[in-house]
């Protein structure tokens, strides 16, 4: 697949140095200064930060506190991929390490992917280990979507899964994550990917604004003859959510949506008509026992309780498995 629309050409340094450390932000300060304080100490050769249009002070925090990082303002918020895309364009390392800002990395994060990426040439993304705040393991490891995958997740069936041993350390979601291997797709909230494998697929695809974008990359990689891999070399920190919770609505309508646009893309015609059958059905459902939270909620929950059922009727009402392609 050749370049997507949008995507910068490359940067004429690129491949000089050996590691890189990228964040994307957007309104999370906070967040972002602990993340880049733990990125100093990640092995990086350099630092980038892309900011997309905060207005909480992210952008002075960082010019004051973190005066090597490289800093690429977006105003207009394209969305996470198009803003990963900046990043590797305006950095010039081999392989880069790219960051959400709600994560925290363990020193010589950088270093040790690279040395995982230098010693497998044939991989082309590699996930480390996610840790949750509270030190639990994050489960980070995904088979590709399908109306089975679909399914099972919606209709919670899928959780059966760990309880039966032969299942359990064979499927990508419920198996100990406690050594490396191939999977079809690992979370985008830490990456380490190499510049020859981004390149060769053109990057991220800016299609998709928000979610299902690393699933699509891992998609294209596996199709380019790349390997991805869960290399738990290094461990990260994630808290989740600190971005599109401040949007809960509209977020879950846009993870839909782009279900349905890797579906058009990589799955046979028939199996968006199943995707939308499958989502509708756990709309109505979720519409139901929301409502009727709703009815007894404290207030401090009604809020939340509130922009989910506006989502689902969304999902209802909307054709959001036709949503035209960004440009």
């Amino acid at each position: 697949m050749g370049r997507q629309p949008g995507l910068l050409p490359p940067h004429p340094g690129a491949g000089q140095l050996s590691a890189a450390a990228a964040v994307v932000s957007y309104n999370t300060r906070e967040l972002l200064r602990a993340c880049l304080a733990s990125v100093r100490d990640a092995g990086a050769a350099e630092i980038v930060v892309v900011d997309n249009g905060s207005r909480d002070g992210s952008v002075e925090m960082v010019r004051a506190e973190f005066p090597e990082a490289r800093l690429v303002l977006d105003p207009s918020n394209r969305g996470y991929g198009a803003a990963a895309n900046l990043a590797f364009r305006r950095s010039t390392a081999e392989h880069l390490l790219l960051l959400n800002s709600d994560t925290t990395v363990s020193p010589g994060a950088c270093r040790a992917l690279a040395a995982y990426l230098d010693a497998h040439p044939r991989v082309g993304l590699a996930g480390p280990r996610l840790r949750n705040p509270d030190g639990t393991l994050q489960r980070s490891c995904f088979p590709f979507p399908s109306p089975r995958t679909a399914f099972l997740g919606e209709s919670g069936l899928g959780y059966g899964i760990r309880f039966v041993p032969g299942l359990r350390a064979r499927h990508p979601r419920t198996w100990a994550h406690d050594r490396p291997r191939p999977m079809p797709w690992v979370l985008g909230a830490a990456l380490g990917i190499r510049r020859a494998a981004f390149d060769a697929v053109g990057g991220f695809d800016e299609r998709f604004f928000m979610y299902f974008e690393e699933v699509d990359l891992c998609r294209r990689l596996a199709g380019a003859g790349w390997e991805v891999h869960f290399a738990p070399v290094t461990e990260v920190t994630h808290l989740g959510g600190a971005s599109t919770s401040q949007a809960r609505a509209e977020m879950i309508v846009r993870y839909y949506e782009s279900m349905a646009r890797f579906y058009r893309f990589h799955r046979p015609a028939g199996d968006l008509a199943r995707l939308r059958a499958i989502v509708r059905a756990k709309a109505r459902v979720a519409l139901l026992r929301d409502r009727a939270r709703l009815a007894v909620a404290p207030g401090h929950a009604r809020a939340a309780l509130a922009e989910r059922i506006t989502a689902w009727r969304r999902l209802l009402r909307e054709p959001w498995t036709e949503a035209p392609p960004r440009a």
